[in-house]
């Protein structure tokens, strides 16, 4: 791999997780267009450096997925520390969802695999945007159908 081709994926990476990022601060989260593209980017990054350290140093035996399931390990810690539970209301937990995904789309960027992590990164948007939406709708209708307490 080229540093030119290093540097494609790092952008890549960190263009697609600023999308996901720019969805979360129009649906007015914390965790926005910083947090996601830098979750991207920096998953992008450890797996970059992961095949060019294998790459450097032919006939030794690694595995260059044992630093993307750090990162899934290490990604999930920090997703973990998002979600806030208190009063029997739940907080945050799509957004924690949304820094592990993005965590995906770097990993998939930092393998070469854009078409993917385009493709994802398009899902993630409009199961943010569109889907809200429905789960409004539904919660709208399901309410409505709920008796009234006196």
């Amino acid at each position: 791999m080229t540093e030119i081709e290093m540097i494609i994926r790092l952008v890549v990476a960190l263009v697609l997780g600023s999308l996901i990022g720019i969805e979360r601060v129009h649906a007015g989260k914390s965790a926005g267009i910083r947090t996601l593209g830098l979750v991207a980017l920096g998953s992008a990054l450890f797996i970059i450096i992961s095949e060019s350290v294998i790459a450097s140093y032919p006939g030794i035996d690694a595995d260059p997925l044992r630093v993307g399931a750090q990162i899934v390990t290490g990604i999930g810690f920090l997703g973990a520390g998002m979600i806030i539970f208190k009063e029997d209301r739940l907080s945050n937990l799509t957004t924690a969802a949304g820094v592990w995904v993005a965590a995906a789309i770097g990993m998939a960027v930092g393998y070469g695999m854009y078409s993917i992590a385009i493709t994802v990164t398009v899902l993630v948007i409009v199961t943010f945007s569109l889907v809200l939406h429905l789960e409004n709708y539904l919660k709208k209708i399901l309410n409505k159908e709920k008796p009234q307490a006196k």
